[in-house]
């Protein structure tokens, strides 16, 4: 509680501060505080909206709303007479069918100049496809390696892969289509179907069997090897597994206990200096667009083209002082080529359709410029793989692996687009489907002895065994016979889209092709329509070794087994093309041109150049002796290993192609 005198000083500072507070106000403060003021305005009128919701609102449910793309009208027609029925009409002039019934001349009568906006799914135009891949693998696996104390030093002079690389060129220009490069531009890709035409047109089939080429103004249809119509394609998995065939047995062993109680150990060298696997693999599938029937105001050209070239210089030089067989498992080269049409034209289980019907409505998708699907794809693999060794038994297990390299290019394209009941195209169709595929093998090895060398174990030396496979398959959707001249009606259609117009005129709409059809889809291109499928596949391998069989000359074994490899080499190119043209009838209203060609070629060189020096005095000529008191006055005067010397024929083109 306060005192009387502490409350009045209270009440005091109370009133000083409202008073201050008033002060602050600012003058004018009155003057616009409120005053109702009276109204001369009429009040408003109260509107009743009349407003009535006859739908029930549901509550809120989880989950996507799912709303249709915007409608695209449908452009209705008056039937013709032949088509006329006896039902009534549903809807005529926005009145109700069920309260008003019309007479039926009279409803035809404003038939005619009228039309109804159907609601559909909105066409989008199929878009410009392009896809331009490039798979590289570039492998050096040039190996050197010294097994045993046989205190030598082999040193030959190193392979030179210019000359495979120059090798490889050769067998790449022999292709009737040359070095093809990558288009650019839609006039890119019309010249490069031309020049391919006229290229093919006026290549020749090089001299000799080793070269063979086919062509045919209409279509190559089978499955051809090495040139050979067969009736049915080799598989791959019967020449070549990509599995380890050997299984290793765990409980095995190199070593075991003899009846005297010593421990004897399995004396052998083996050497694998080959074994290399190079793949290829690429699948293209267009479908990216299609018509029932395909009407084009230009021209129609289409090429389809299958190149395989196999090409193999294989110039061993074995000695004959290793004493055990030399396998001869000869090299296995393939080029298989298939090209199939199927038909879908013709449905055997589809049911039949109904000839006094046909659509009544129609919608049309415009692409103003060109329709591009163009697919390149480019793979290369260059592998070296030129080992230098020199190899020793001293009475125990050895074992060498230089080689078993893999190297793969994979590559699948699906192109699933649209279909259309009709196709009109303002210009051309170049149509075109490329498969060049071309292997090469440089397998030239020397496996020579050294002074002393000799031994009566057993084994054996393989060189060769490689395998060159190249399968390459082309299959076209539709049927070759199916190009027929461009019927006037169809011109008259495709110029009045032309000119901007949006009609289907009665006769198109009558084509058998679309009886039984309610809707007809459309599209129309105002530019050409260019179809290019390109695949092109290169293997290169260059597996010449040099190898040295020498006498260990701390522990030497004479009964060792040797096995040697330096071939067993696979390159493989796999290819296919499935490619849509149309569902049906295609009209062509300027020229009608198609080509197919397949070309073969194998290239092998096996022999050896005349007057070739043998193995073991090419090894001798590259060894020299770490001792230099094992070595006589001869000897210290000894020409290195040059290139000279190479027992390695010339690369073997000029004896092909008879240069």
């Amino acid at each position: 509680m306060f005192d009387k005198i502490t409350e009045e000083i209270a009440h005091f500072i109370g009133v000083f501060h409202v008073s201050v507070e008033e002060a602050r106000f600012r003058e004018a403060y009155h003057e616009f505080s409120f005053h109702p003021v009276p109204s001369e305005l009429e009040p408003l009128p109260a509107i009743v909206p009349d407003f009535a919701a006859p739908y029930q609102l549901l509550g809120y449910e989880p989950g996507f709303d799912y709303r249709s793309p915007r409608s695209e009208p449908w452009h209705a027609y008056a039937r013709p007479a032949r088509f006329q029925d006896t039902h009534r009409p549903n809807n005529v002039d926005g009145n109700d069918p069920g309260s008003t019934w019309y007479d039926w001349p009279k409803y035809e009568a404003a038939r005619a100049h009228w039309t109804t906006k159907f609601t559909s799914p909105d066409p989008e135009p199929p878009g410009s496809v392009a896809n331009f891949i490039n798979q590289i693998v570039i492998l050096s696996d040039d190996d050197y390696f010294s097994v045993g104390g046989h205190n030598l030093d082999f040193s030959p002079a190193a392979i030179d892969n210019d000359r495979l690389l120059a090798s490889a060129e050769s067998a790449l220009s022999l292709s009737p289509l040359g070095d093809l490069e990558r288009p650019g531009s839609s006039d890119d890709i019309i010249t490069l179907i031309k020049t391919s035409v006229l290229e093919i047109e006026t290549s020749e089939s090089a001299s000799g069997e080793a070269v063979q080429i086919f062509t045919n103004q209409e279509t190559i249809e089978g499955v051809y090897v090495n040139g050979e119509l067969v009736a049915q394609a080799p598989k791959l998995e019967d020449y070549h597994s990509f599995v380890d065939d050997e299984t290793e047995d765990d409980t095995g062993s190199n070593a075991w206990t003899m009846e005297n109680g010593t421990v004897a150990i399995k004396a052998s060298v083996e050497l694998q200096s080959g074994g290399n696997t190079l793949v290829n693999e690429a699948l293209l599938k267009n479908f990216w667009t299609g018509g029932t029937v395909t009407a084009i105001v230009g021209d129609h050209v289409e090429l389809n083209v299958i190149v395989q070239t196999n090409a193999l210089w294989d110039t061993d030089a074995i000695t004959s002082s290793i004493g055990i067989p030399t396998n001869a498992e000869a090299n296995e080269l393939f080029n298989i080529a298939t090209f199939e049409r199927l038909d879908v034209s013709k449905n055997p289980g589809a049911d039949p359709v109904d000839l006094d019907h046909y659509p009544t409505y129609w919608s049309i998708t415009e692409i103003k410029g060109d329709l591009l699907i163009v697919n390149w794809l480019e793979q290369f693999t260059f592998m070296s793989d030129n080992d230098v060794g020199v190899l020793s038994s001293s009475g125990v297990t050895t074992s060498v692996v230089s080689g078993n390299n893999i190297g793969v290019n994979h590559v699948s394209v699906f192109e699933l687009g649209f279909s259309y009941d009709l196709i009109i195209v303002g210009g051309s169709v170049y149509d075109a489907n490329f498969i060049q595929q071309t292997n090469v093998l440089f397998d030239n090895d020397v496996v020579g002895a050294g002074a002393g060398f000799h031994t009566t174990g057993t084994g054996e030396v393989s060189t060769s065994a490689n395998l060159l496979w190249n399968q390459a398959h082309i299959t076209n959707i539709g049927n070759p016979d199916r190009f027929e001249d461009m019927p006037q009606h169809y011109l008259d259609a495709a110029a009045g889209l032309a000119d901007g117009g949006r009609d289907i005129p009665d006769d198109v709409r009558s084509d058998d092709a679309f009886a039984g059809l309610n809707g007809l889809s459309v599209l129309y291109i105002r530019g050409d329509l260019l179809n290019l499928q390109y695949i092109k596949q290169t293997n290169i391998l260059g597996d010449s070794d040099q190898i040295a069989l020498a006498k260990d000359a701390v522990a030497p074994n004479l009964t060792a087994e040797w096995s040697i490899s330096t071939g067993s080499n696979a390159l493989v190119n796999s290819a296919a093309i499935a490619d849509l043209d149309s569902f049906g009838k295609t009209y062509v209203g300027g020229d009608q041109y198609s080509l197919e060609t397949l070309y073969h070629a194998e290239l092998i060189s096996g022999h050896a150049e005349s007057g070739s020096p043998h193995p073991d005095a090419l090894v001798n000529e590259a060894v020299l002796f770490l001792d230099d008191s094992m070595l006589d006055a001869t000897d210290t005067a000894h020409t290195p290993y040059t290139a000279e010397h190479d027992i390695h024929p010339d690369d073997g083109v000029n004896g092909v192609l008879g240069h």
